[in-house]
């Protein structure tokens, strides 16, 4: 039988209080955190609501942030973004408020960069078919628009 260490609602608090304090947090994955240290329901929502009305969590605070450091860092496109967002349980209201921390200038100019930049690691490619494919299947697991892949595409053969 496997030894595992239990908390009082207390010790849990501050463990959850230092672990939001480290970088944004959702919901779900302070909840989830709090199952993984055996926490009962009951003391699993006591946590949780102090830590809401102590801001420690904030959804909207942790879109806007989720979002600026996808796009940022990773350069996702929207859709990506969204996806993501959905699956950890995030609002229609938080994500539309954290995609517009995105300017849509910023947005186009990453996007051109980015697309750029893949079709030249592409130049070795001989077939032009198999050539956008690989640029195509690129930007759209990062989650760009495909109306704007086609128009850069066009762009880019012409």
């Amino acid at each position: 039988m496997r030894n595992y260490k239990t908390y009082s609602v207390e010790e849990a608090k501050s463990r959850m209080e230092r672990y939001c304090a480290y970088r944004e947090r959702c919901h779900k994955e302070v909840h989830q955190k709090l199952v993984e240290m055996r926490m009962i329901p009951e003391a699993v929502d006591l946590i949780l609501h102090h830590l809401i009305t102590q801001n420690y969590l904030n959804e909207t605070r942790f879109s806007q942030a989720f979002v600026r450091g996808k796009f940022r860092i990773k350069k996702w496109g929207k859709h990506r973004i969204i996806r993501e967002l959905k699956s950890r349980n995030i609002s229609k209201y938080n994500i539309k408020l954290g995609l517009k921390e995105v300017p849509e200038e910023e947005y186009l100019t990453v996007f051109h960069e980015l697309s750029e930049k893949r079709w030249q690691q592409l130049a070795s490619e001989e077939n032009l078919q198999k050539k956008k494919k690989k640029f195509t299947d690129y930007l759209i697991y990062r989650g760009w628009e495909s109306q704007l892949i086609w128009e850069k595409l066009r762009e880019l053969v012409s």
